[in-house]
């Protein structure tokens, strides 16, 4: 009951589901949004991809801030190619928190959208993504997101990219439905992602934003959207997220076993975010009880193979006197049930590309090898390392740094009184 009700609220959900629709006579139009794209290149087609898919949109203007000497690399790429509504800055040393605080000075516009430097946006984009932000009561919005599959792939990158894909499918379908039901959802994902410019320009935003500790010994400077998602939900701002095919931004992921160093990335950052947004900053418990249980305490609780081993058994236990027929009738029941739960919140994903249905049992052994994934990801908090794409690990060490014994009492303190309000 406690795994399986969660399925079926949630598909009710994601069947009822509307996002917020164009207004008749909007406030806010794309020359209100300026784009921030950090990124670790200065060059490079899918960048300059992204870009022009930006440009599309007409936005204000975008601000790409890269790092070191590429940042004279790309200004001069950038007159080559002859772009204009482009600023080009850099920071020092590699780092997509240094990098979105460098260029939140220099915006000019009401809203803000950060945007990976992977992504390509349809042209319908902005609209959809301001039309929750002309409630004042909205600080941010996401949108759903789908893989932009490789051409012509060996079969290597495809059940990569299909993992990959399925990955995406579920999130928007975990997002969409408790969006729903509470209007929660655990983050706001940075690969394409609008806020109000006041609030990333609020001193104390910027000052937890670049002072966020972890277990009172780390300054982490990783895993910015989930910060900036529970900073919003801790201030009472609320947050949309608009599930429409005219707001569908692609974006690319691992195709080789890379795709494994991103799963445990993305399970250390989620083990991270929620066990402090459930035991510290609490607010999700009264704020957003449908997602604490569907979503954030599945961090804790979910583990496929350990919990369809126990129903198998249990299954046995409580039929071993029943009659052979009636108990393998009853296997098949519970069998079918759990194969269908493997991939009824995906079917959006079967339905697009049925040939990829002959690859369900990947995915149904990769949701068990995922849990091995999970738990070496809890036994391994302070690690921030990406693995995954070249020069991203350059700043590895400034992700999380340890603090001094003087800096750690305080920090302390801090989280006694986080644990006693």
């Amino acid at each position: 009951l406690y795994r399986y009700l969660r399925l079926a609220v949630n598909l009710l959900a994601f069947c009822m589901h509307q996002p917020i629709p164009l207004p008749e006579n909007p406030r806010l139009n794309s020359q209100h949004v300026t784009v921030v794209i950090p990124t670790l290149q200065g060059d490079g087609g899918e960048l300059w991809d992204t870009i022009r898919s930006i440009l599309a949109t007409e936005p204000y203007e975008i601000i790409l801030v890269t790092v070191g000497a590429q940042e004279q690399h790309a200004k001069k790429v950038l007159k080559e190619l002859n772009l204009s509504r482009v600023r080009i800055y850099s920071v020092s040393q590699p780092n997509k928190r240094r990098q979105m605080v460098r260029a939140i000075p220099e915006i000019e516009t009401d809203i803000t959208i950060f945007a990976d430097d992977d992504v390509t946006w349809p042209t319908t984009l902005l609209p959809w993504m301001l039309a929750p932000l002309e409630d004042e009561r909205y600080g941010g919005v996401g949108t759903n997101q789908r893989l932009r599959r490789a051409e012509s792939p060996n079969l290597q990158q495809r059940i990569w990219g299909y993992l990959g894909a399925l990955y995406l499918e579920r999130r928007n379908f975990d997002c969409t439905s408790c969006m729903f039901v509470d209007g929660g959802l655990p983050c706001l994902s940075g690969r394409t992602v609008a806020y109000r410019t006041s609030i990333l320009r609020d001193p104390a935003f910027t000052y937890e934003f670049t002072h966020e500790e972890w277990l009172g010994q780390y300054q982490l400077n990783a895993d910015d959207d989930n910060f900036i998602t529970r900073w919003l939900i801790s201030h009472g701002l609320k947050i949309s997220y608009q599930h429409h095919k005219q707001a569908e931004v692609l974006t690319t992921l691992e195709d080789d076993p890379k795709f494994l160093k991103q799963c445990l990335r993305w399970s250390r950052s989620n083990w991270r975010s929620n066990i402090t947004s459930l035991f510290c900053d609490r607010y999700i418990w009264t704020h957003q009880p449908w997602s604490t249980y569907a979503v954030y305490l599945t961090t804790v609780s979910h583990w496929a193979l350990v919990w369809d081993t126990l129903l198998i058994y249990f299954f046995f236990d409580m039929a071993k006197t029943w009659h052979h027929e009636s108990r393998d009738i009853g296997l098949a029941i519970l069998a079918g049930w759990m194969f269908s739960s493997k991939f009824v919140k995906l079917l959006g994903h079967y339905i697009r590309y049925p040939g990829d249905f002959l690859l369900l049992p990947v995915s149904i052994l990769f949701g068990y090898f995922h849990g091995f994934i999970k738990g070496y990801a809890m036994l391994s908090l302070n690690v921030t390392a990406w693995g995954s794409r070249e020069g991203a690990d350059d700043d590895d060490a400034y992700r999380m740094i340890r603090v001094s014994q003087k800096q750690q009492e305080a920090l302390a303190f801090r989280d006694t009184m986080c644990y006693t309000q």
